[in-house]
């Protein structure tokens, strides 16, 4: 974390004394700010001396940089003398800036108390007279003056709308409103008339956010161009359907419903965003700080060339975070991160780069910063507190960017024990990564309940306590810490009666718990007594155990390829055979079924990559593919799973299956692999049950063909859907076209159960669908045999069977089918599922 010292200089004294308490309350102590101000005169005391500033600049001076402030006249000039006493090296550090004395001595230490570098503070520093004038109505957006004038030489088409979603156009509506208007090739403009704002770009993630849309406000938006009606219809479809939100629930922690209680003595108070009990020492997380030089170039071009592959590094990196953050949270908080590659993508953020590069020869890392300096200046402007909080996800993808322009190396959590992580602040990206049995609490000096972090902590179900006080900054590591995410609390070195009573709220939590779980783990049946499997998807030894506490009948679907990532080389035999063993052990004879490792695509691996670039990897060298050519290490996985499969329920299943060959040419691996385990006197199970995935359209054509060849099918419609509807999921700009309730979808889902019932075979469905219980009624209806969920998803959808019967999900089917958009299927099931009061 950046420490940054700030100097106030003014000719009278009280008046910085006064600025510099105002700017302390803001931040609690946290920045040092030091004054130089007046002078020795009691008649005249008005003036500046520059040996003053000199000492104010001595003794807050930090090599992460020192911002002076001045008020006018003579102050500028003691400012400037005073760096003359300074060594040539501690004059790099230090920086005059012509920033509003009150508003930007606040602005810059709010910003230096958030870990910002020198530049971010002076960026803040002088955007601190922004929120006023635009308030007063003086000012107007400075990103909106790139929009581009329009010349009319008739009506532009235009609709008005109400937008209902609850907290308005938030990082993911804002994400799918930009994806989908620049899915046309009309200008889209859009103005928030409730605010009076100017039109901005449809196509720019930060001017749409920058709006500051919320409940109720009014919306204009136009399109010009050759299929501007078609874009306005897209558009408008979008808020009709409160963009996929539902506005009736709304998962805040129970806490934030309650009164707030005065600390007692040895507590701290903070912010609720994440309840539950933790008890552990403290380890400190920082992210490195990357310090910005800049500097003028010659090679503009070498320089733009350089911030692109940045960009496209980034997008890399963060398709991976989601990736991973899907199989731990689930596709739909993991969405946050559409917002991040959309912001890579932002025509507007790219092109005012690009000029600071061209027009200006600023370097990339420069360049790249001040920019997003400005969208972050332009977030804070919105006087809005939910909105100002995107500016995490500004910031995480900013420092991404910024990282890799500088060539440094991401920085990694390497826990060996139990602990509680205390930091100033996490990006979105941080908590998407953490093991939750090593990390049992949260604890940060910045934050909100609705900040993207806390949304995935709550998911993840580590307790959160944010916003405490910064001595908690200061504690060694290895300090015994204890806090209540429910309450809001935490404590430093407990005592032992504070221990006993979170102890007992700890134990009572628990029992709760467990008998929630308990409920789960009872056979999921329809009111007419159909019983459904519900199995987990998981991809980690810790995900089986999560899946198991909470109800799980088996494993519908181990991703076998965690094994293969964050690594230098493929796992041995042996590697694979302990982890199968182990989760087959912790499911005590329950169903586990191992997917063969399914690379490619959303999941690069650095060691097996292919020798030539793929246009679209979706659609190139993965999965079942990938395995047969490389028969080697297909074999090693299938020893594993085989030698694993001794005493247990373990099955296989093979994924991007699109032809009988390749089926037949897996089972003859199969077989070979077999015969030599034979040779080798090395047991297995010999009757262990083969299927596939059914994710690509060729095999529900065939599935007749294929549900001859194998013992079960499993439906992976996250695939299937982006294959039907022929658009990237990983995409923001088409990801909202895949819809696994599109009826094009549901059809080939019915087409592929009718085929595996006809052969006498299983089929379950494995995809992000089968977690949405809105979906229950629809894969009931459709005849399948199991469903497969992340862990956290199992006792609402085992609750959401249980209300339901076969025969009502049929009729609705039968009506869905009818559809002709997943939007319409969606209000069909809404209107037709009765729910429980």
């Amino acid at each position: 974390m950046a420490v940054i010292g700030i100097v106030i200089v003014s000719h009278s004294k009280q008046l910085a004394l006064g600025v510099r308490e105002l700017a302390a309350q803001m931040v609690q102590g946290q920045v040092s700010i030091a004054v130089a101000a007046g002078i020795e005169d009691r008649e005249n005391p008005l003036g500046t001396d520059p040996i003053q500033v000199y000492e104010a600049i001595a003794s807050v001076f930090s090599d992460d940089g020192v911002l002076v402030l001045m008020d006018l006249g003579s102050a500028l000039l003691s400012a400037e003398m005073a760096i003359e006493f300074l060594s040539e090296a501690q004059q790099q550090k230090v920086y005059l800036c012509e920033a509003p004395l009150v508003e930007g001595a606040i602005a810059a230490v709010v910003a230096a108390a958030a870990g910002g570098d020198i530049h971010q503070v002076m960026a803040e520093a002088r955007g601190a007279l922004l929120a006023k004038a635009t308030q007063l109505g003086v000012v107007s957006n400075t990103l909106s003056d790139v929009t581009p004038t329009i010349t009319q030489e008739s009506p532009t088409p235009e609709i008005r709308l109400i937008v209902s979603n609850r907290l308005g156009l938030h990082a993911r509506p804002a994400a799918q409103f930009v994806a989908t208007a620049a899915r046309f090739k009309s200008q889209i403009l859009v103005q928030n008339l409730t605010r009076n704002t100017e039109l901005v770009r449809g196509d720019s993630i930060n001017q749409v956010t920058t709006l500051g849309v919320r409940q109720g406000h009014e919306l204009v938006i136009t399109a010009t161009g050759s299929d501007a009606d078609e874009a306005l219809a897209a558009l408008q479809v979008l808020f009709v359907t409160n963009f996929g939100e539902d506005n009736a629930v709304f998962n805040y922690p129970t806490a934030f419903h309650q009164a707030v209680t005065p600390a007692t003595h040895g507590e701290l108070l903070g912010i609720a965003a994440s309840p539950g009990i933790a008890i552990a020492p403290v380890v400190h997380y920082q992210p490195t700080h990357i310090a910005i030089t800049q500097y003028h170039v010659d090679d503009v071009e070498g320089e733009w060339q350089r911030v692109q592959a940045a960009i496209h590094t980034a997008r890399q990196e963060i398709q991976a975070v989601f990736s991973q953050a899907s199989l731990q949270i689930g596709d739909a908080e993991a969405a946050i991160f559409d917002a991040q590659l959309l912001f890579l993508e932002d025509p507007v953020l790219l092109e005012a780069v690009k000029e600071r590069i061209l027009e200006h020869h600023l370097n990339a890392e420069a360049a790249w910063q001040a920019v997003v300096d400005e969208v972050v200046t332009s977030y804070y402007r919105i006087e809005d507190s939910y909105l100002q909080e995107r500016v995490e996800d500004v910031v995480d993808v900013g420092q991404r960017v910024l990282r890799l322009l500088a060539g440094n190396a991401a920085a990694n959590l390497h826990l060996q024990e139990a602990v509680i992580l205390v930091a100033t602040d996490l990006t979105p990206s941080d908590p998407a990564g953490l093991d939750p049995t090593k990390v049992l609490g949260i604890c940060t000096t910045s934050g909100s309940a609705t900040s993207h972090s806390a949304i995935i902590a709550r998911t993840l179900g580590i307790p959160a306590v944010l916003g405490v006080d910064a001595q908690v900054l200061h504690l060694a590591d290895g300090t015994l810490m204890a806090l209540d995410g429910e309450s809001g609390k935490a404590w430093v070195e407990p005592e032992l009666h504070i221990l006993d009573l979170l102890e007992a709220k700890q134990s009572a939590w628990q029992t709760a718990q467990h008998q929630a779980r308990a409920t789960a783990h009872q056979p999921a049946i329809t009111r007419d007594r159909r019983q459904v499997s519900v199995f987990a998807n998981i991809g980690s030894i810790n995900d089986v155990q999560v899946a198991v506490a909470n109800g799980a009948e088996g494993v519908g679907l181990l991703r076998s390829e965690f094994l293969y990532l964050d690594r230098t080389s493929a796992p041995t035999e042996e590697e694979q055979l302990a982890v199968y063993q182990a989760i087959a052990q912790i499911l005590d004879h329950r169903p586990l079924i191992i997917r063969t490792f399914d690379v490619g695509g959303d999941k690069p691996l650095p060691y097996l990559t292919v020798s030539f670039p793929e246009a679209n990897p979706f659609l190139g060298w993965r999965g079942i593919r990938f395995c047969l050519d490389h028969p080697e290490l297909f074999k090693t996985q299938l020893r594993a799973i085989l030698r694993a499969s001794v005493g247990h329920q373990i099955k296989i299943i093979l994924p991007m299956i699109a032809s009988v060959t390749e089926v037949r040419a897996a089972k003859v691996i199969l077989g070979e692999v077999q015969a030599e385990l034979n040779q080798a006197g090395i047991p297995f199970d010999a009757a262990m049950e083969v299927g596939i995935m059914v994710e690509v359209p060729s095999a529900v054509a065939i599935a007749d063909q294929l549900a001859a060849e194998v013992d079960f099918f499993s439906i992976g419609t996250n695939d299937l859907s982006q294959y039907i509807m022929a658009s990237d999921r990983t995409n923001p700009r088409v990801a909202n076209l895949v819809d696994a309730l599109h009826p094009a979808v549901l059809r080939m889902v019915q087409q592929t159960v009718q085929a595996a019932h006809a052969a006498g075979i299983s089929v379950g469905l494995c995809g992000e669908l089968a977690a949405d219980i809105l979906a229950t009624p629809i894969l009931l209806g459709l005849g399948l045999d199991e469903l497969s969920v992340n862990p956290q998803s199992i006792p609402a959808i085992k609750q959401a069977i249980a209300r339901l019967s076969i025969v009502e999900s049929e009729a609705i089917v039968a009506s869905a089918l009818q559809q002709d958009s997943a939007v319409h299927v969606r209000k069909l099931i809404s209107t037709s599922v009765t729910r429980p009061a």
